[in-house]
């Protein structure tokens, strides 16, 4: 007979131990299945190891900077197996806690590979476990395309793998993963190019964001090139990479090749054909807004979902579900709209709520009101670097209630999280107003815009 649980989650990431953990809090008998690394993604390949580089990143420009501000700064170079070094003891760290806080909460852990028998039964390492309700939180794999030679480029997964720096890097892909590889490398001293398909990068973004942003990094030294039809990679003699596009163009002696181009839910191999579960074209798990599939008692979130694929998303969604099971919340849910989130470019950039498109499209123009400030931040004004800093307020109605708000510049990672904050709450540009202003900050302009 199966062993039984009351909550079987598949998939050891973060929205999945959110999930296991709350739940057996609530005293359920839990059990998370994983077949990698715990931590998933983010701690693994995702939010934890890029953050690092994005900071070791943003040393290097304030090194530059140092200068500027009268420091006798002498660089003797970056040593990248030094950073990889740290940053992997960094990220076992992470797996460590994970592994100490699932036994702390008892939950099983169970390391394998879960695929379903039934509706309420998947088999791991030749066991069957039964559970009255269980969890898909298997997350997404990056994707690479179907062209010749494309086994010679790498993932994001295989960027952390790298254990020296590229010389000499092609970036595909129009993604935030795209940009900030492209932003990270460049500002560490890589040649950088990406290839895009069409004439911009980050198309669901706020068109003044991206805009900024392309214009940055083209300024910072990144090489953009558009309208790219991608035939082919190959091998040169000397083991580099050659990168053939269309029109007979190529992009030769490259080092890294790097596939930034999305990325696929991880639900191919769960067999859920055999528990009846619906899923999209492209495998996303179909579920409704309480993370119901239509099967009763079967679940998704995050990435094997599909929607807002974002660590702290699934991480909600997971302690929402927990809190409807097994702890008589039945209207419990993740409200999906107002999530504020952050891309680690060069500048970063943060955005909450509707870009003005959006607005316009929902509202009309004659209901939308756009507030938009563009400066230097102080910090620069003794330096030869002058990257730009862009606030946008989208407000609607008579009250000029802000429904979107969108940053671009030094701390906009900060930012964005209080402001996430008053937008949640219906904040009016009114609101906005009455509050005093921090001088002298870059933030000040969230408050002082007219």
């Amino acid at each position: 007979m199966a062993k039984h649980y009351d909550f079987l989650v598949i998939g050891g990431g973060s929205g999945g131990i959110a999930a296991a953990k709350r739940a057996a809090s609530y005293g359920a008998h839990t059990v998370v299945i994983e077949s990698g690394r715990i931590g998933g993604t983010c701690v693994n390949v995702g939010c934890v190891p890029k953050k690092v580089m994005w900071n070791t990143s943003t040393i290097a420009e304030a090194l530059d900077d140092a200068r500027d501000y009268g420091f006798d700064v002498t660089v003797q170079g970056f040593n990248w197996p030094t950073i990889k070094k740290a940053r992997d003891a960094y990220v076992q760290r992470l797996n460590d806690i994970y592994h100490r806080g699932l036994d702390e909460a008892t939950v099983d852990e169970i390391t394998g590979v879960a695929t379903f028998s039934d509706s309420h039964t998947v088999s791991v390492n030749g066991t069957e476990l039964s559970a009255s309700h269980i969890l898909i939180a298997t997350g997404s794999t990056p994707n690479v395309p179907n062209v010749p030679g494309a086994e010679l480029g790498i993932t994001s997964d295989g960027f952390f793998e790298l254990e020296v720096q590229p010389r000499r890097v092609v970036i595909a892909g129009a993604g935030y993963i795209a940009v900030e590889f492209a932003g990270l490398l460049n500002a560490l001293g890589s040649h950088v190019t990406m290839l895009l398909r069409k004439p911009t990068f980050l198309r669901e973004f706020d068109t003044t964001l991206r805009e900024t942003l392309m214009e940055q990094m083209i300024e910072s030294g990144v090489n953009i090139l558009t309208h790219v039809r991608l035939e082919r990679l190959q091998k040169a003699a000397d083991d580099s990479i050659s990168v053939v596009m269309g029109n007979h163009a190529s992009i030769d002696s490259v080092d890294s090749f790097i596939w930034a181009i999305g990325r696929s839910p991880n639900s191919a191999k769960l067999n859920l054909n055999r528990a009846g579960v619906s899923v999209k074209a492209g495998g996303d798990v179909i579920v409704d807004d309480c993370q119901n599939t239509n099967v009763e008692g079967i679940y998704a979130l995050g990435d094997a979902a599909g929607k807002w694929m974002l660590t702290p998303v699934a991480i909600a969604a997971g302690r929402k579900l927990a809190d409807r099971l097994f702890d008589n919340q039945a209207d419990a849910k993740l409200y999906y709209e107002n999530i504020p989130t952050v891309i680690f470019s060069h500048p970063p950039l943060g955005t909450i709520g509707m870009t003005e498109d959006e607005a316009y499209n929902e509202y009309g123009k004659d209901e939308v009101k756009i507030y938009q400030v563009r400066f230097t931040n102080m910090f620069h004004a003794v330096t030869k670097r002058k990257p730009t800093t862009v606030f946008k307020l989208v407000t609607v109605g008579k009250n000029e209630k802000v429904v979107g708000c969108h940053i671009i510049g030094a701390q906009a990672d900060e930012m964005i999280q209080g402001v996430a904050i008053a937008i949640k709450m219906g904040a009016t540009k009114s609101d906005f107003d009455r509050t005093v202003a921090i001088h002298p900050t870059s933030a000040e302009e969230l408050v002082l815009m007219r």
